[in-house]
């Protein structure tokens, strides 16, 4: 178990947006935490590599005050450099027993997610290669990745059921059909544009812990 108990948590795991303006990333980041989300995710895919490092830099700061672990996507070095709690590996973004013992290395508790998008195998071999949680996906049609495959919800059911780590689901999820998520074995909901774009984003992230039963 690590230092967050997330082998405990179930909840919004929020993500942020592709967002070039920081001060406007903050300040609706800063709305987020207040509902307390068992993660958030630095994620901004376009960002050149300066603007990358200040805005994770800056997250960090915040979530430490808020006592949220922060995840950065798809760059474990990034991680590793600023000491975040975490790190997402998708298909293309390194051997996941590598990032495992990399993260080991800085201290014990930092969290490893996989994305497994709708394949089993995938699941298995991250759960095998020690990753935290396993994040399904996309759920629904989504507008942060309008081509991602589509995963059937009864994989949800079935890695809480056989893999003795946390279950996430990504993809088009809201506010209206996170409950059907939850229900089907889905530890974490990992949200982008339902929250961010919401006019209140703190608003929108207390009721997803509302939902969640947290």
């Amino acid at each position: 178990m690590n230092k967050f108990n997330l082998s405990h948590g179930r909840g919004l795991y929020a993500v942020t947006p592709d967002e070039p303006d920081t001060g406007r990333m903050l300040a609706k980041v800063s709305r987020v935490l207040a509902a307390r989300p068992c993660l958030l995710q630095y994620r901004n895919k376009p960002a050149a590599t300066a603007l990358r490092r200040e805005q994770a830099e800056r997250l960090l700061t915040l979530c430490r005050d808020a006592g949220v672990p922060l995840i950065v996507n798809d760059d474990l070095a990034l991680a590793l450099d600023l000491g975040a709690d975490g790190v997402h590996l998708g298909r293309d973004d390194g051997d996941a027993v590598a990032a495992r013992r990399a993260l080991d290395a800085q201290g014990p508790g930092r969290i490893l997610g996989v994305s497994c998008y709708d394949e089993w195998p995938r699941a298995v071999a991250g759960a095998a290669a020690g990753a935290d949680y396993v994040a399904f996906g996309a759920m629904f049609a989504s507008p942060t990745k309008p081509s991602a495959v589509r995963a059937p919800l009864a994989l949800l059911g079935r890695a809480r059921r056989e893999l003795k780590v946390t279950v996430a689901a990504i993809g088009g999820i809201t506010q209206a059909n996170a409950g059907e998520v939850f229900a089907a074995g889905a530890d974490l909901v990992a949200v982008v544009s339902d929250i961010f774009d919401a006019p209140d984003p703190g608003a929108r992230a207390e009721a997803y812990r509302m939902l969640s039963g947290r």
